[in-house]
C-alpha cells in the first residue's frame, strides 16, 4: 500500500499486517508451539502422577519423563526464536512508519496537517512504535487462543462441564474487557494529542528563549507551557487509572475462572468422577490458564492503542498537499518576475529582476516583507493568491517543486541551525564546491578560527552554543554555498554589527556576481551595493532607483533606512 492509498488508521494497520505476513506466520507458529508446550506440561505431570499411583510400567513412566523434557525444551526455544522474529518485525515496521512520517514532514510541498513540529515528532516516535505493536499483538493473540482451546478440550475430555466452563468463562471475560478496551483506546488518543501539544509548546519555547528574555516574556511563556503540560499529566493519570482498572479486572476475572475450574475439579474428585492424576492435571491447567488468559484478555487493549496511534499517523500520512506542483522545469534564463501579486498586505505588486542582477527590496512594513518571502519560497500555494510569479519566464505553478527548490532558494530570516558540525550546516548535502568561499563571504571565518576543530566544530541542536549573529551568518553561508541560480535573502544581517554588515554586503556582491540575487532588507550596507533598490510601502511599489538616488530624493526612504 502506497502513502496515497492511506486514508485512515485502519489502512495503516492493514498495510503493517500485510507487509509482515511471513514474520507473523513464523512467529505465530513458534508462539503457538510455545503455548501448546506450556499447556502440555501440567497434562504430562498429571499423566506421570496417574502412572505412579496405578503402578504403571517403569518404561512408560520413563517415556513420559522424556516427553516432559522435550516439552520443556520446546517451551524454551520456541519462545526465544518466536519473540526474536516478532520483535525484529515490530522494530522494522516502527522504523518504516517513522521514516514515512518524517518523509511527509520534510517534503518540499507542505501538507495541510495543522500540527506543529513537536506534535509531528511525537507521532513519528511514540505513535509509530505503538502502531507497530500490532505485529506482535496478532501472533500472541492467536497463540494464547491455542492454549485456551487445548486447555478447554483436555478438560472437556476429563469432564464436559469443565471444558464448557473454560470456553464460556473465556468468552464472558473477553466480552467485559473488550468494552473496557474501547475506553483505553479513546483515552490514549486524547493523551497522545495532549503530550504532542506539550512537546510542540516546549519546542516553540526553547526556539524563542532569547527573544522572550529580551522583553521579559519568559514567565508568561512558562505559564503557558505549564498549563499544557498539566493537561497532559492529568490525561496520563486518567489513562494510567483506566489501565490499572483494566489490569485489575483482567486478573480478577481470570483468577475467578481458574478458581472455579479448580473447585469444580475438586468436587468431581470427591465424588469419584475423576482420579487423582486427572485432578493434578486439572489444577495444573487451571493455574496455567491464568497466564494465557491474561495475555489473551490484554490483546484488545493493545489493539485499541495501536488503532488510536494509527489514526494519529493518518493525520499526517493522509493529509493533502497544500499545492499540486506542475511538471515543467525552468529554462536557462535566470530572471524573476512578479506581476499583479495580491496576498495579505501585498496589493497588485509588480516588479522584475533581470538575470544576473543584484536587487534589494526595501519593505517598510515587516509583514509585507515576510509575505513576499513566503510567496517566493512557495510556502504559500499559488492558488491562494492572485497574480503570477515567474521564474525564468515560467510561472511557478507550472514548475515541479524540485526544480523550484534547486533553481530558486529563499533563505528565511529565522535562520534555522541544526545539530551537527559547522560544515554539516553550511553544506548539508556534502556536494557544494563553494564552502570556503561561502564561509568567507558570510564572515563566518572568525567562528571557524575560534575552535581548533575548525569547520568540524560540533554545533548543538538549534545552534544553542552559538550567538544570534553567528547563527545568522551560518545560515547565510549555507545559502551562499548552495549557489542557486536565483537567491533571495530575507534580512540576512540584522544580528551583526555595522562593520561586519559592510563586509558581508561587499562579499556577497562579489560572490554572487553573474547570478540573480534579491535581498529583502532595510540595511543601508546591502541597499548600497545593490544594482537597484525597489521600495515597497503598504504592499505596493512606491519608488525605484539606486540607494544613493533614493536617499537624495525620497525623504520617507531616508527615514526608513538611515541609521
Amino acid at each position: 500500500m502506497t502513502n496515497t492509498e492511506i486514508r485512515t488508521g485502519r489502512d495503516i494497520l492493514r498495510a503493517a499486517l500485510r507487509r509482515n505476513v511471513g514474520a507473523m506466520a513464523s512467529g505465530t507458529l513458534l508462539m503457538g508451539s510455545y503455548q501448546a508446550a506450556e499447556t502440555a506440561v501440567p497434562i504430562l505431570l498429571g499423566v506421570i502422577v496417574e502412572y505412579a499411583l496405578r503402578g504403571g510400567q517403569l518404561s512408560s513412566l520413563g517415556l513420559a519423563l522424556l516427553a516432559l523434557g522435550l516439552v520443556m525444551a520446546t517451551v524454551s526455544y520456541s519462545w526465544r526464536f518466536g519473540m526474536r522474529i516478532l520483535q525484529k518485525a515490530n522494530t522494522t515496521e516502527a522504523h518504516r512508519w517513522r521514516v514515512a512520517v518524517a518523509d511527509h514532514g520534510l517534503q518540499p510541498v507542505a501538507r495541510d496537517v495543522g500540527l506543529k513540529s513537536g506534535e509531528v515528532l511525537t507521532i513519528a516516535t511514540e505513535d509509530a512504535d505503538q502502531t507497530a505493536d500490532i505485529i506482535e499483538v496478532v501472533p500472541l493473540l492467536v497463540s494464547s487462543l491455542v492454549s485456551v482451546v487445548i486447555t478447554g478440550v483436555v478438560l472437556a475430555v476429563i469432564s464436559v462441564p469443565l471444558g464448557v466452563l473454560v470456553f464460556v468463562g473465556t468468552a464472558a471475560i473477553l466480552s467485559v474487557l473488550s468494552v473496557m478496551s474501547r475506553r483505553i483506546g479513546a483515552s490514549t488518543q486524547v493523551q497522545q494529542a495532549k503530550v504532542a501539544r506539550a512537546g510542540a509548546k516546549v519546542s516553540d519555547l526553547i526556539a524563542g528563549l532569547r527573544p522572550l528574555h529580551g522583553f521579559g516574556g519568559s514567565y508568561a511563556a512558562f505559564q503557558a507551557y505549564r498549563r499544557v503540560s498539566t493537561e497532559a499529566k492529568k490525561q496520563s493519570i486518567v489513562v494510567a487509572r483506566v489501565n490499572g482498572v483494566y489490569a485489575g479486572a483482567s486478573l480478577a476475572l481470570n483468577s475467578l475462572l481458574a478458581a472455579a475450574v479448580t473447585l469444580w475439579a475438586g468436587y468431581l474428585t470427591f465424588q469419584g468422577s475423576i482420579g487423582i492424576g486427572e485432578l493434578v492435571m486439572t489444577v495444573g491447567l487451571a493455574q496455567f490458564l491464568i497466564e494465557p488468559l491474561k495475555l489473551f484478555s490484554e490483546m484488545p487493549k493493545y489493539v485499541m492503542i495501536a488503532r488510536a496511534s494509527a489514526e494519529r499517523m493518518a493525520l499526517i500520512l493522509a493529509a493533502p498537499p497544500l499545492m499540486t506542483p506542475g511538471v515543467e522545469v525552468p529554462g536557462p534564463d535566470g530572471g524573476l518576475e512578479v506581476k499583479g501579486l495580491t496576498h495579505g498586505t501585498l496589493r497588485d505588486l509588480t516588479f522584475s529582476v533581470r538575470p544576473g542582477e543584484f536587487v534589494a527590496i526595501a519593505a517598510y512594513q515587516p509583514q509585507a516583507a515576510a509575505e513576499l518571502a513566503s510567496v517566493l519560497s512557495v510556502d504559500v500555494p499559488p492558488s491562494s493568491y492572485s497574480g503570477v510569479v515567474r521564474v525564468a519566464k515560467q510561472e511557478i505553478a507550472a514548475l515541479t517543486i524540485e526544480s523550484i527548490r534547486e533553481f530558486l532558494l529563499v533563505n528565511p530570516s529565522h535562520h534555522e541551525v541544526f545539530a551537527g558540525t559547522l560544515r554539516d550546516n553550511v553544506d548539508p548535502s556534502g556536494t557544494s564546491t563553494l564552502v570556503d568561499e561561502a564561509v568567507s563571504a558570510a564572515m563566518l571565518t572568525d567562528v571557524v578560527a575560534l575552535h581548533s576543530d575548525g569547520l568540524d566544530y560540533a554545533v548543538r541542536d538549534r545552534g544553542a552554543n552559538l550567538s544570534g549573529g553567528q547563527r545568522q551568518r551560518l545560515s547565510l553561508a549555507r545559502a551562499l554555498a548552495a549557489d542557486p541560480e536565483i537567491l533571495v535573502l530575507h534580512d540576512p544581517t540584522t544580528a551583526v554589527d555595522a562593520v561586519t554588515e559592510q563586509l558581508i554586503a561587499r562579499n556577497v556582491t562579489a560572490l554572487r556576481r553573474g547570478r540573480t540575487t534579491v535581498v529583502i532588507t532595510s540595511s543601508p550596507a546591502l541597499l548600497d551595493v545593490a544594482d537597484r533598490v525597489i521600495v515597497l510601502d503598504d504592499g505596493v511599489v512606491t519608488g525605484e532607483g539606486t540607494h544613493r538616488e533614493l536617499l537624495g530624493r525620497d525623504s520617507s526612504y531616508q527615514l526608513a533606512v538611515a541609521r
